[in-house]
């Protein structure tokens, strides 16, 4: 009986695609979302009739590089966090280039990954991906006999709404020119 009602309130030209009485109703393209789930805490609006309508739109990816070397000093980078200068994509927002945080806007799973270069020969780095505050995982590169050795790894992690995301330099110094230092992540679905 509801279902007349809600596609009544539907943008002309929205398709509609319905499967059966026990499967949710999806609206495609830039229409809403109908689930027959119970209401969420994600920012949902929960209907009188007890089904859960969400925002299409509700999309979240960043990229950032960075452009200049990272040899922090003590002085300058006591957290030794990796700075990027520029951001290539920040969908939602949630990525702060000030900070070089990103803060997960809804429980959910993320997916990150990152590649760095060192600077130096005979020189080692190590870089890990930090969740607020702890260490998740970590790339490595210690080859003594090669300049320009590369460090990446990446990660599907269970986030919670507000939980924090950084590269932690731990040892070593970065490649900047040419942007070979880039992070990024997206929402892959939230729950």
């Amino acid at each position: 009986a509801a279902l007349p009602l809600l596609l009544l309130l539907l943008p002309a030209g929205c398709p509609v695609r319905a499967q059966n009485d026990t499967e949710p109703i999806v609206l495609e393209g830039k229409c809403l979302v109908v689930c027959d789930s119970s209401p969420s805490a994600d920012g949902a609006i929960t209907s009188s009739l007890g089904i859960s309508v969400r925002s299409g739109s509700a999309k979240v990816a960043f990229s950032a590089t960075r452009s200049t070397n990272h040899e922090p000093s003590e002085m300058s980078n006591r957290t030794m966090t990796i700075y990027f200068d520029q951001v290539l994509v920040n969908i939602g927002n949630h990525f702060d280039l000030t900070s070089s945080i990103f803060v997960a806007p809804r429980k959910g799973i993320y997916s990150f990954s990152f590649h760095v270069v060192k600077v130096y020969n005979r020189q080692t780095i190590q870089v890990s991906l930090m969740q607020n505050g702890y260490p998740v995982i970590s790339a490595f590169a210690g080859d003594q006999d090669v300049t320009r050795e590369a460090a990446s790894n990446g990660v599907l992690l269970l986030m919670e709404r507000e939980d924090k995301v950084h590269l932690k330099l731990e040892r070593g110094n970065l490649m900047g020119g040419w942007k070979y230092s880039t992070f990024s992540g997206f929402l892959v679905f939230p729950l």
